[in-house]
């Protein structure tokens, strides 16, 4: 019986990892475009707490999860556009700009869902049922494997086959060339007749969306729920796993999983009453980012335009 209990919490752990390494991949994956077209978005952290709060409202109002999650991608490049007119067009600051969007962003999603749930307080939060599970025939039944590969959320194997489609994208199509040639020398591709502005613009609506989506994740195949600050530095720590994956789709897989495996290592032992600091715990996967980025700075090889804007001379 003890052992049987020892399987089940290992097979439940490595489960969860996948699970919550899905928004971080989400928004790290997406990050990984825009950053490659030299642009540093961090308004992630709020992009992805509007996607989870547009999510949960049209689905609480439809019934559809999956009408849901694209509206969640649609808000995502509504951002992510509003974010390239100002460091693209109006060339400012891409630091001050993205922390203002984040803090635009937190202030609409809190004063939205007050005005659509004006009677609603702690106790009485509106919920809805979260995406059902995937199941394979076959491959669900297989004995531990099976329940870790194979009975996730659609919206997780979303997220990891984001991974093999980028990385196509950016290493062996023309218009991946060109965005990773906008990250690291704009002036060339402008000498080429290419607009650095749609470029840029593209990258960021297509990191908006995958931020989008990855914030319906929180609300519609996790929670259940929606709650201010639900996004809980996820968009920080996916902006540290491009850095700690050296801008490599592949590298970035890697490191979200470990990340995903340390908060579900927290949580499981959170569950199991284990005799540590539950406050230690929750700051374990902040601390291991602080880390993580520490090691990889010497190594690190970032776009060399990153976040500096580009004026035509």
């Amino acid at each position: 019986m003890n052992n049987f209990f020892q399987t089940t919490i290992i097979v439940g752990l490595f489960a969860s990892t996948i699970r919550i390494a899905t928004p971080f991949l989400f928004a790290s994956i997406g990050e990984l475009v825009t950053e490659r077209s030299g642009v540093l978005n961090l308004g992630i952290e709020g992009i992805l707490q509007i996607g989870a709060l547009v999510g949960f409202l049209i689905t609480f109002r439809t019934g559809s999860h999956w009408l849901g999650v694209f509206g969640a991608g649609f808000s995502g490049i509504v951002l992510g556009i509003f974010m390239g007119w100002m460091v693209t067009t109006l060339k400012l600051n891409q630091t001050v700009s993205g922390l203002a969007l984040n803090l635009l962003a937190g202030g609409i999603a809190f004063y939205w869902f007050r005005v659509v749930f004006a009677d609603v307080g702690a106790e009485n939060l509106p919920n809805l049922r979260i995406f059902q599970t995937a199941r394979f025939p076959i491959l669900s039944d297989i004995p531990y494997i099976g329940t870790i590969f194979f009975r996730q959320q659609w919206l997780t194997y979303l997220a990891f086959l984001s991974v093999p489609v980028v990385s196509y994208f950016l290493y062996r199509t023309r218009v991946g060339l060109q965005l990773r040639c906008t990250g690291e020398n704009p002036r060339a591709v402008d000498m080429k007749g290419l607009s650095v502005a749609k470029h840029q613009y593209g990258a960021l609506a297509f990191g908006g969306f995958m931020a989008g989506v990855g914030g319906s994740f929180l609300t519609l195949a996790s929670s259940g729920m929606f709650i201010p600050e639900i996004q809980a530095g996820r968009g920080w720590i996916a902006i540290a796993l491009v850095i700690f994956g050296n801008w490599i789709p592949w590298r970035i897989l890697v490191v979200a999983l470990f990340f995903g495996l340390i908060e579900a290592v927290q949580l499981t032992l959170q569950a199991l009453n284990a005799n540590v600091p539950h406050q230690l715990l929750l700051a374990l996967p902040y601390l291991l980012t602080i880390i993580a980025l520490c090691t990889a700075a010497g190594r690190s090889r970032s776009p060399l335009h990153l976040g500096l804007p580009y004026k035509r001379e």
